[in-house]
């Protein structure tokens, strides 16, 4: 039996299905993120705050996603110079909401990040208003300036951000540190002295568990954005998309991940002459961070290169946060997320493979720019808003409130009832003193 040769319409048929089937699959993929990001806040807060981390996961999402489609994503093509077209104008194809959802789990990171910032203090009312205006305004201008209108470049050389280490992460991870900053720390953090207290997260188990879920989710970020397997030549031949260097793109993602967490590790034996796991676990992460802005055209050594120095810096500059600054960042997510993307972006032209860029001095002056634009409308945006929530008293929870903890104080539940106070919540929000069992009976049932 011979096959015939396929006709340039259905080669065409079967390159877009190809292609919106693989970028469906990474967007899935990356929203499973947000489970990791739930598991490793959730593991590093105190147990009487677990369930509003959780909820503020939720939420992030849930009110995120909707505000984007309707504003978001018309206010980033608005900035990018194509008019406001809102993601539920799609010209009659269907089709197009798929480029909007791979967008929006990008844009739901950024928000995201900055829950674990603020853990422990924030009203959940102020949180979800931060997030709307996030999703709505202050995330679309970042996508605006850079992948939708491309505005900045300096000599010939444009801004680069392959997969968002800049515009998504560390967006989030200034937008998280300004917060913090913002709120001020949690009661009990510092000593009259200025001394800091460590305060434990409740379980470390769940901090690496959601590590390795974001990590695992990280490949839909970094090798998801390669976007289009296959493409057609003008001359109607079938030819690999952006997965002709797709490969580069896994190794570096991989291999930064890994030295991330050594980096870490070593890091913290040098400083305490003990390995923090807790310091390794976001390592690994922020060795993710260092890298995705620029795997597509990153060298083998430079992943090793980016992916040490942005897991090694995390306790330098977590250290520097806690003790000099005085900012209390629950989650550690500027130096994650914040330090490490701004860190990586700038290593850019030094460590792309030969012809990536055609000049190193213009392109770390254009990556240069590009850092410092999106840190400083993140700051201006992210301190107006708080400040504005700070002054009418709607930022943070009362001191009663945060002793007890926000899992009763904003939501009426206790995420570990049986290691309470003796008190159980019951269903209308009072409190009871009787023993309840799982199976909703009492002690003498």
């Amino acid at each position: 039996m011979v096959l015939e040769p396929l006709q340039t319409a259905e080669l065409e048929t079967l390159v877009t299905g190809i292609n919106l089937l693989w970028v469906l699959t990474v967007t899935f993929l990356i929203f499973f993120m947000h489970a990791g990001f739930a598991m490793l806040e959730a593991g590093q807060v105190r147990s009487k705050n677990v369930a509003n981390q959780l909820t503020k996961n939720l939420l992030t999402w849930s009110v995120g996603v909707t505000v984007f489609f309707l504003i978001g994503a018309g206010f980033s093509s608005l900035v990018g110079g194509s008019g406001f077209v809102p993601a539920f104008q799609t010209g009659g194809d269907p089709n197009a909401w798929v480029s909007w959802l791979f967008g929006a789990v990008f844009a739901m990171t950024a928000a995201t990040i900055v829950s674990g910032a603020v853990a422990g203090r924030a009203k959940l009312r102020a949180y979800v208003a931060y997030t709307f205006l996030l999703a709505a305004v202050i995330y679309p201008v970042v996508t605006g300036i850079t992948w939708s209108g491309a505005y900045i470049s300096y000599g010939g050389e444009a801004f680069h951000d392959f997969a968002g280490g800049m515009i998504v992460h560390g967006m989030g991870g200034i937008a998280g540190l300004t917060a913090a900053y913002v709120l001020g720390p949690r009661m009990g953090r510092y000593n009259e002295d200025g001394s800091a207290n460590v305060i434990p997260g409740h379980s470390l188990t769940f901090a690496v568990l959601g590590t390795l879920i974001l990590a695992f989710g990280w490949y839909g970020f970094n090798v998801g954005t390669a976007a289009s397997v296959f493409a057609l030549s003008e001359s109607g031949e079938l030819t690999l998309g952006a997965f002709a260097y797709v490969g580069r793109v896994a190794m570096g993602t991989t291999i930064a991940m890994a030295m991330g967490a050594i980096g870490a590790a070593a890091a913290a034996w040098a400083k305490t002459g003990k390995v923090d796991t807790l310091y390794v676990a976001n390592g690994l992460l922020a060795g993710l961070v260092g890298i995705t802005a620029i795997p597509d055209t990153t060298t083998w050594w430079g992943a090793f290169l980016v992916g040490g120095l942005a897991g090694a810096q995390l306790p330098i500059v977590f250290s520097f946060m806690e003790k000099k600054l005085k900012i209390d960042d629950v989650c550690a997510v500027f130096p994650v997320h914040g330090s490490a993307g701004v860190l990586g972006t700038l290593m850019f032209p030094f460590v792309a493979v030969p012809g990536a860029v055609d000049s190193v001095a213009n392109a770390f002056i254009a990556q240069l720019i590009g850092v410092v634009a999106i840190a400083g409308w993140t700051i201006v945006a992210t301190a107006a808003v708080w400040a504005v929530l700070k002054a009418v008293g709607q930022a943070r929870v009362t001191p009663e409130h945060e002793q007890e903890g926000l899992d009763v104080s904003e939501h009426g539940v206790e995420t570990y009832p049986e290691f309470g106070s003796g008190e159980s919540v019951v269903a209308d929000g009072g409190m009871t003193t009787e023993d309840v069992r799982t199976d909703g009976g009492s002690k003498d049932d």
